[in-house]
């Protein structure tokens, strides 16, 4: 039994799947479940979730993390959710779902985004004075890849009317959960952000801008209410809490997206503080006091749970998900080759093969694009590639060839973060499943020649940061106190044995985008 302190229901609600824990106030992870939840190709370019999916695996993991009597249900006074971002779900007056929802890795709506970013004069698809006014009220603008809720709703609109007709409001999947948890029609600021409606100046005080509401091309009454990320939305609704196991009153604090869970579950909550993400997307993240805009790297500075303060975000479309496509679609397809065999844990298997083999993977090399690239380039036509393969070469060099790659991508992402905080960084809190992996923890230490500190239970660093946030709406904590509740596994320092091989190929790993981005675009366009 886990020791006595409020506890709370905490949901990490990813692309993969729901992982909902039972965190205490001061971060102490009594225990977790988990369930996948899959993602639907219906065709080039979606990349869509049955809504339903995310409801039920929300259901399922709380009932049975909840049954397990790990502490007194009396003493679980909160729900919060931390949830995947840029995703659009279109609902009815009465909470349904009229459609899949459309997730961030989505594209069908470059096209109809055009209309929304073009004008008679363009400069790399946007009219230079509605990219000006977006990035002076919001600090960013569309995405031309169409995977954000800008250009989804404009999809809906011009090719389901008949669905935009019936929408009430436009939700994020944690907007949608807080609907089936309490009943009411909310959004959080770092959420709406990427629907480019909200003035972000002042940061205490998101609210929606009329002119951009105008010009978004989607009525203003289909936006929800916004509140503060550790606003209390409500209380649980009965009919819920039953199902759940929990006594009446239990609240639900609204949450946040993944990126600012993370920040404050990684313990890097002062001005600057850095932390690293690696799940199936990756992200570089810092809060800093102010707004900032970098339109070259596709960087900004964004409202997140902290009241008052900003986010820089810096996201890299696909990380550790690579692993997974490695295992899932190469190592362990199920065809002839595999028949019905039962898949080990192969994520362990790869960090024993991966740690012997020298660094630099024997020449092979890997880029880990899969799904098109977000920073420091926004390049949705790139894809993952690996290259300088010869006869001499085993999977055990490609295994670790995959993890290295996706810290060469960190590596192009971190010149451009130091540059908009404006200082080197000498540490990283690292979280996320990746960071379960200690030889990818040194990876990482050696080609971002950086401290990698690894954050004590990083899998549920969104489950924590919600169960943060909570505890401040709740009053029992205040965000500054969190950076001495964060316990850490070890910390790993680069070897420089390996600079030179690293330093090497990272310049590879570059020149190689830049020559082949044009070929990129020629086959995927």
């Amino acid at each position: 039994m886990a020791k006595k302190e409020p506890y709370i229901l905490a949901i990490d609600l990813g692309t993969s799947g729901c992982k909902t824990a039972l965190i205490s106030i001061s971060g102490q992870v009594a225990g977790w479940e988990y369930q996948e939840i899959p993602l639907l190709i219906p065709s080039p370019g979606a990349a869509e979730q049955r809504p339903e999916d995310w409801w039920q695996a929300l259901l399922s993991t709380s009932k049975k993390l909840i049954g397990k009597n790990l502490v007194p249900v009396e003493d679980i006074i909160a729900v919060c959710c931390s949830t995947q971002g840029e995703v659009t779900v279109p609902v009815d007056q009465q909470g349904n779902a009229l459609m899949n929802a459309m997730g961030s890795m989505d594209m069908r709506g470059a096209e109809s985004l055009k209309q929304l970013t073009e004008g008679r004069i363009n400069i790399e698809g946007y009219h230079p004075l509605k990219l000006i006014r977006w990035i002076n009220l919001t600090g960013g603008a569309p995405s031309l890849r169409g995977g954000d809720p800008s250009a989804h709703m404009l999809y809906i609109r011009d090719n389901f009317p008949e669905i935009y007709s019936k929408t009430y409001k436009f939700l994020n999947v944690l907007d949608y959960l807080n609907l089936l948890l309490t009943g009411r029609f909310v959004t959080t600021p770092d959420l709406i952000m990427t629907s480019w409606v909200t003035d972000n100046r002042d940061a205490s005080h998101v609210v929606y801008h009329p002119g951009l509401v105008r010009g978004s091309g989607i009525e203003a009454d289909k936006f929800p209410e916004i509140i503060a990320c550790d606003a209390v939305v409500g209380e649980l609704k009965p009919e819920v809490a039953s199902i759940l196991g929990l006594k009446a009153g239990v609240k639900v604090v609204a949450g946040s997206i993944d990126v600012t869970a993370a920040a404050i579950g990684s313990g890097a909550v002062k001005d600057f503080e850095t932390h690293l993400y690696i799940g199936t997307s990756s992200w570089l993240a810092a809060h800093v006091p102010f707004k900032k805009t970098d339109i070259t790297t596709n960087m900004a500075s964004l409202p997140c749970a902290i009241t008052g303060k900003y986010l820089l975000i810096a996201t890299q479309t696909t990380a550790g998900g690579t692993l997974n496509y490695l295992r899932d679609n190469i190592l362990y397809h199920k065809d002839e080759l595999l028949m019905e065999e039962q898949v080990p844990d192969v994520f362990q298997i790869m960090d024993r093969i991966a740690g012997r083999v020298p660094a630099g993977s024997n020449g092979v090399m890997f880029a880990p694009w899969i799904y098109g690239e977000r920073a420091p380039v926004d390049d949705r036509f790139v894809r993952a590639a690996l290259f300088n393969l010869s006869l001499e070469n085993s999977r055990e060099d490609i295994i670790r060839a995959v993890m290295e790659g996706v810290a060469f991508n960190t590596r192009w992402l971190l010149a451009p973060v130091e540059k908009f905080l404006g200082r080197k960084l000498s540490v990283l809190n690292y979280v996320g499943g990746g960071a379960k992996s200690n030889i990818w923890c040194q990876i990482l230490a050696d080609v971002l020649n950086l401290t990698i500190r690894q954050v004590r239970d990083p899998i549920q660093a969104n489950a924590r940061g919600a169960a943060f946030i909570a505890a401040v709406g709740l009053g029992y904590l205040k965000y500054e106190d969190i950076p001495g509740m964060i316990e850490y596994n070890a910390s790993y320092a680069p070897n420089s044995q390996n600079r030179d091989i690293y330093d090497k190929m990272f310049d590879v790993f570059v020149k190689f985008y830049k020559q082949n981005k044009a070929l990129y675009k020629r086959l995927n366009g």
